[in-house]
């Protein structure tokens, strides 16, 4: 005989009522375990060494825009649950070196997008494949097909961001005035046209727009001439100066060196809440 079988004999010799009894917990016991919610995975959070870029400088412009629908993709990109600019120590400390230089000229910083969660490349990655998706094409890569995104590097699984230590930024003059909202389904501009005829951005004139997917958008691209290549290598040369390296088709691009975290792609939220003691940088 089993121990199943001896176990089912047991309990038919047990009194009626004793037996009712056990059923009657076992089957509660059953739909509380049945019912009980799964339990959450928690949120990774940032290591200790990561801090609002708001905390080391307040004066910074932060203009993040994957918390906004004004990007290549046309919605606010997972992972950003607040606009905050959030960076490894070093680097941004780095920046508030660059924006007390600045600042003297006449000029602020002003950041669009600092560490990106994995999850937020992901987003980047998913859109790319979905090649019916062509809503910001007008403004954000006119002159680019979709299918080319990834083969001519717009696009990547991972990105230097997601380590921390990189930033997109760009100048703006002060006194600084504010930048119109973007509102969804709005006329769009080429990034590369005119300032004055693409979507009004309080920065200086860089020559495009930030993300813009063109070969103008290069740094050092000879067709940039004049006002816009001379306020593209003050932000140049004052960054380079501090330790950050400039990516060359982005000039808006740059990685404080060297990375506190080279190797690492993290994946915690754009948040408040993923920073230890609410990301001070004392």
């Amino acid at each position: 005989m089993t121990q199943l079988s001896r176990a089912a004999t047991r309990f038919a010799r047990l009194p009626r009522a004793l037996r009712a009894a056990v059923t009657a917990l076992a089957t509660a016991l059953a739909v509380t375990t049945a019912g009980a919610p799964a339990r959450a995975t928690p949120e990774p959070t940032a290591p200790a060494d990561f801090v609002a870029l708001r905390t080391v400088d307040p004066t910074i412009i932060e203009e993040i825009r994957y918390f906004t629908p004004h990007n290549f993709v046309g919605e606010r990109i997972d992972g950003y649950r607040q606009p905050l600019c959030i960076l490894t120590r070093p680097a941004a400390q780095a920046l508030h070196r660059a924006q007390q230089r600045l600042l003297r000229q006449g000029y602020t910083l002003k950041v669009y997008d600092c560490y990106r969660p994995q999850r937020a490349v992901d987003h980047f990655v998913r859109w790319a494949e979905d090649l019916d998706d062509q809503r910001m094409k007008a403004e954000f890569y006119p002159n680019v097909d979709k299918t080319r995104l990834f083969d001519d590097g717009y696009i990547a699984e991972k990105s230097g961001h997601s380590r921390g230590s990189t930033v997109d930024l760009t100048l703006v003059r002060l006194p600084a005035r504010p930048t119109r909202p973007y509102v969804p389904g709005q006329t769009l501009a080429p990034c590369y046209a005119p300032k004055s005829e693409r979507f009004p951005d309080n920065s200086v004139d860089m020559g495009t727009g930030y993300d813009c997917f063109d070969t103008l958008a290069h740094t050092l691209d000879p067709r940039v001439q004049g006002e816009q290549r001379a306020n593209r290598m003050l932000l140049k040369n004052t960054l380079e100066g501090l330790g950050f390296v400039n990516l060359a088709e982005e000039w808006w691009h740059y990685t404080f060196k060297p990375e506190t975290h080279p190797d690492t792609y993290f994946d915690f939220p754009v948040s408040t809440g993923s920073l230890k003691h609410g990301g001070h940088g004392a």
